[in-house]
């Protein structure tokens, strides 16, 4: 795998002994990743170029450009570019439209438009493009691909429209060349039956020994199916582009279109391969530029648009590619080819490329997208664009597809949902408004707020994250009107956005503020009754919410562990553990202490109550940071009476870290200070104290109860699990 090390070809030259550990990489990896992606590079490069109705060396052109021009200039390290089946489609119309000198113009342009976007540093802009409607595209690229060469497999000829391939196609079954179709499905079955063959073998490219074994069988078997034909060499085939004599508004848009369609898919391409290797990732821009360069490079020298091809990019990095130099040296291998090997191309069946291309054209069509799709509730922007990519054109597609997105996007981000009903065993109604609530939603929150009977109590839930003037004056109004008729309005407002934002100024989107924002931000404020503040906070946005949940305990509770942590006003419990009320029973005390001698009776009590009456499965002791007990503990300076008093019975847990207790040696090498790691001795010593407290020990060989100890770190928030012997954190990626 490269390294963040890895850089291009063209960067300055490594000082001393590097060039030739450089060489030697090279050699290693990327000298036989070439050669892997070579061959697989090189039939879809003709399939793609036959697909597309340019000459056969236009693929081949496009497929060395790609590899060389990007290679040395791309950004991404080890994506590799050439002709792509995404297209194929818009090229074949570009060329009946305009002929192939004037697509090569086209394609030119298209390349400087590439570059202009990638100078402009929007190149990240381009991947905004929603997901399904790419996946869609590609898809219905290829339902178009197959349905084109499933005429060439059959011995005929692909169609102008997919209507008329569609159509068409019984016909041409009737019609169907024996030889022709015999080698094509015999590269079909090839190609699906590689996957399944052992891994030594299965490095040697599919594709590749597909349309071998075609081209080997058609010249034994009875027949003769329709060859590929050059009538030229590569250097014959290469020439000036040839501007359109008119319709220049049609010749841009054709340029507009190539420049982004193959824009987007080798950014995406790019994005795609960083996810496969853990080295240096992609510069957008940059890759947009070298993608440009060799788009012109291409349209000047007669060859096809070139973009970054997902399925060589993979070949090149499951292959052991370190760097460019792979891609360079795989376009290398392709311009040797084309020039000395063109008798040996046109020795190949066009129905094996066209078997081929089939099952490209259905590899595009994922199922796991299709899935995905509808899981996410995109399938009929799927749907609407790949039909539209197959029956209409690309650019109409994904148009059309971008537009429907949008509208669901749309309704997504503007929807409402208003609910009344009665309250369950009272005279009360609830009315339930969730989502964006804006002045789209006026109709149905109107018609909704009319359903309640005048009159009536009423529970007024807001839990929108949106909610603009319009929206707010029409509840306020409707309450007022409600309470003149002798009804009561109570609001609680759950979501985000809050009423009172509404009248002082425009509206926003609230962020997802946590608890400690909603709920002790009124504590915060010394002037004033902060508490009754709190309270009256805590009435609108959260009583209502865990009013069902207290009432399931109002005879009981059931709390699963025995919480013994610090006074400071700093440790919230149930914050720090994610746990509600009733989860813990919590004692707490100055340092987080546990008389050994049994001498206070409120802890013996707690201890007591919680392990034999209530059952708790654990006993959990939390430190934390900056305690101010440990701190005056390492200072020896007296506190006062009552609080040296109880804070002797910390001296052991100061005895314990003076004769280096285990926990502090652990401490000391994360990088925390004196009072942080007595600190984490002291839960070390009150574990032990606790597991030698005989209810414990009754109750832990009863009924497996465990004793474990915390660190919280104020500084960081975070949290650490201190045992008898060290400190350890949490490992919080772990999915439960």
């Amino acid at each position: 795998m490269p390294t963040d090390t890895d850089a291009n070809p063209l960067s300055a030259a490594p000082p001393g002994s590097a060039w030739s550990d450089r060489l030697l990489s090279i050699s290693r990896h990327d000298l036989p990743a070439s050669i892997v992606v070579f061959l697989v590079a090189l039939p879809l490069s003709l399939g793609i170029a036959i697909a597309s109705d340019a000459p056969i060396a236009a693929g081949l052109i496009a497929a060395a450009v790609g590899g060389i021009v990007v290679g040395f200039l791309g950004g991404s390290p080890l994506q590799v570019s050439g002709p792509a089946a995404g297209l194929t489609v818009v090229v074949a119309e570009t060329i009946h439209q305009f002929g192939w000198k004037t697509t090569c113009f086209i394609t030119t342009a298209a390349g400087l438009l590439q570059i202009l976007f990638g100078l402009s540093r929007i190149a990240r802009a381009a991947l905004a493009i929603a997901p399904v409607v790419v996946h869609a595209m590609l898809a219905g690229i290829g339902v178009t691909i197959a349905l084109q060469q499933a005429h060439v497999l059959l011995g005929g000829a692909s169609r102008t429209s997919a209507f008329e391939n569609m159509t068409e196609l019984p016909g041409q079954l009737l019609n169907a060349h024996g030889d022709d179709f015999v080698v094509g499905v015999i590269v079909i079955g090839i190609i699906v039956a590689w996957r399944r063959v052992p891994d030594r073998v299965g490095l040697i490219p599919g594709p590749l020994v597909a349309v071998l074994m075609g081209t080997a069988l058609s010249l034994v078997l009875p027949g003769s199916p329709d060859r590929i034909e050059i009538d030229s060499s590569l250097f014959d085939a290469t020439g000036l582009p040839v501007p359109p004599s008119g319709n220049w508004a049609g010749v841009a848009l054709a340029a507009l279109t190539i420049a982004l369609i193959a824009g987007v898919e080798s950014l995406l391409s790019a994005v795609a391969v960083d996810k496969l290797h853990t080295g240096r990732r992609t510069n957008f821009d940059r890759e947009l530029v070298a993608q440009g360069a060799a788009n012109m490079t291409s349209g000047i020298l007669g060859g096809l648009p070139v973009t970054g091809v997902i399925v060589r990019s993979s070949t090149n990095v499951a292959a052991g590619a370190r760097t460019q130099a792979s891609a360079i040296l795989h376009g290398a291998w392709i311009l040797v080819f084309s020039i000395a090997l063109v008798g040996v191309v046109q020795q190949v069946p066009k129905s094996a490329l066209a078997g081929l291309l089939v099952v490209v054209g259905v590899q595009l069509v994922k199922l796991a997208h299709i899935q995905l799709a509808h899981r996410t509730g995109d399938l009929a922007v799927y749907a609407v664009t790949m039909v539209c990519v197959v029956f209409l054109n690309l650019l109409e597609g994904v148009l059309i597809g971008l537009a429907v997105a949008f509208a669901m996007l749309l309704r997504r981000v503007v929807k409402v949902s208003v609910q009344v009903a009665p309250e369950t065993g009272t005279d009360r109604w609830v009315v339930r408004v969730e989502g964006t609530c804006t002045f789209l939603a006026l109709p149905k929150l109107t018609k909704k707020l009319a359903t309640v009977p005048t009159g009536t109590d009423v529970l007024v839930e807001l839990t929108v994250d949106f909610l603009d003037h319009a929206g707010y004056e029409t509840i306020r109004d409707w309450a007022r009107q409600h309470e003149s008729t002798g009804g009561e309005v109570e609001f609680v407002e759950i979501g985000t956005a809050r009423m009172e934002h509404s009248r002082t100024g425009p509206p926003r989107r609230g962020r997802a503020r946590g608890m400690l924002d909603e709920v002790l931000g009124p504590w915060r404020d010394r002037n004033g009754d902060a508490v009754a503040a709190g309270v009256i906070a805590y009435h609108r946005s959260h009583a209502h919410v865990i009013r069902p949940h207290l009432d399931q305990l109002r005879d009981r509770q059931d709390p699963h562990s025995l919480f013994l942590t610090c006074a400071d006003s700093r440790i919230v419990p149930n914050v720090i553990t994610n746990s509600g009320p009733g989860d813990l029973f919590t004692v707490r005390n100055v340092g987080n202490l546990h008389p050994a001698d049994g001498s206070d009776v409120s802890v013996e009590a707690a201890l007591s109550f919680a392990v034999d009456n209530l059952k708790v499965h654990n006993v959990v002791v939390c430190g934390h940071s900056s305690c101010g007990a440990m701190k005056a503990l390492l200072a020896g300076a007296s506190t006062g009476p009552r609080l040296d008093t109880w804070l002797a019975h910390a001296r052991p847990s100061l005895d314990a870290y003076r004769a280096g207790h285990p926990v502090r040696a652990a401490a000391a090498a994360a990088g925390y200070g004196e009072a942080a790691q007595l600190s984490m001795v002291n839960i070390a010593v009150q574990l032990e104290t606790l597991r030698r407290h005989p209810v414990i020990c009754r109750a832990a060989a009863a009924r497996g109860l465990t004793v474990s100890g915390l660190f919280f770190d104020i500084s960081t928030a975070c949290m650490l699990e201190v045992t008898t012997d060290g400190i350890s954190e949490f490992d919080v990626s772990a999915v439960r």
